[in-house]
């Protein structure tokens, strides 16, 4: 177990999060901030940043620069470096996320843009950015929430499973160029997540299996650190995960397609019920 010493001195004093307005990024700098790691939080909503610093600075006694920045934006990465400036920041956790489900002809340009642009160039720029930095440490981490669908396509979330695809490549490589220099990459894979994405993509939580609260994620990502590349959160994930693998290609793809589509008719018949019922 590393004690707080240990982790302030491998990943501090300043860690970068993103998407930390909410959900696993929210808990990810909780849980940071816990272990007395200064933060730069990183979202759209500037008035949930400013919540969260204001908690963290009164409750963990540490530093946070807020800085509300939309990642889709192609030049955001000029106001991420900004914000870190004379900070030595130790640790890069790239969070920020959008999801689509549903059939992929169904989905609007605009929207598929901008996922890919949060979900993949985000995380390819942020790591592009920083790691010089923590090369020349010797020391730090970047991690990078990618998802269990992240292992394969799946239909009904053929874009969103790709962009995960292409955090997890990402972050294996980045492993296999970092690790040598004194530097921890870890992708985290989580499952079915009780967070606005969850439910910004239609799924009703209580139609899934093993959702985790954003805090459990937060919590075991954080303890994985220095143990990549990849860890998938969850012991019925790990369970999916494997039982798909093994699985021929075709039959694997025909049950993910067929356990997102059951999701989102149950989801969309719970909604259709509550409105009856309103």
């Amino acid at each position: 177990m590393t004690t707080t010493e240990e982790f302030q001195a491998r990943y501090g004093p300043w860690a970068l999060v993103t998407g930390a307005s909410s959900g696993i990024g929210e808990h990810l700098a909780r849980r940071l901030a816990a272990r007395g790691l200064d933060l730069v939080v990183v979202a759209r909503r500037k008035d949930r940043l400013e919540t969260l610093a204001g908690e963290l600075r009164a409750v963990d006694g540490v530093e946070v620069e807020v800085l509300a920045v939309d990642l889709a934006d192609p030049g955001f990465i000029d106001p991420v470096l900004a914000a870190c400036d004379g900070k030595d920041v130790g640790l890069v956790v790239s969070n920020a996320g959008l999801g689509l489900k549903g059939l992929h002809v169904d989905q609007s340009v605009e929207r598929l843009d901008a996922m890919l642009a949060v979900n993949c160039r985000a995380p390819m720029v942020l790591a592009q950015a920083f790691a010089p930095r923590l090369a020349q440490r010797g020391r730090g981490g970047i991690m990078l929430v990618g998802s269990i669908e992240g292992f394969q396509g799946y239909p009904y979330s053929a874009a969103y499973s790709a962009t995960k695809g292409f955090v997890h490549s990402l972050g294996e490589g980045l492993w296999g160029e970092m690790q040598p220099k004194g530097v921890d990459v870890v992708v985290v894979a989580p499952g079915g997540t009780d967070t606005d994405i969850l439910r910004d993509q239609g799924i009703d939580k209580k139609t899934v299996v093993g959702v985790m609260a954003p805090v459990e994620v937060a919590e075991r990502s954080i303890a994985h650190l220095g143990r990549g590349p990849v860890y998938v959160v969850g012991a019925s994930n790990k369970a999916l995960v494997m039982f798909l693998r093994v699985l021929p290609r075709r039959l694997a793809l025909r049950a993910a397609g067929m356990g997102m589509r059951q999701t989102l008719e149950r989801s969309a018949r719970r909604r259709a019920k509550g409105r009856r019922a309103g």
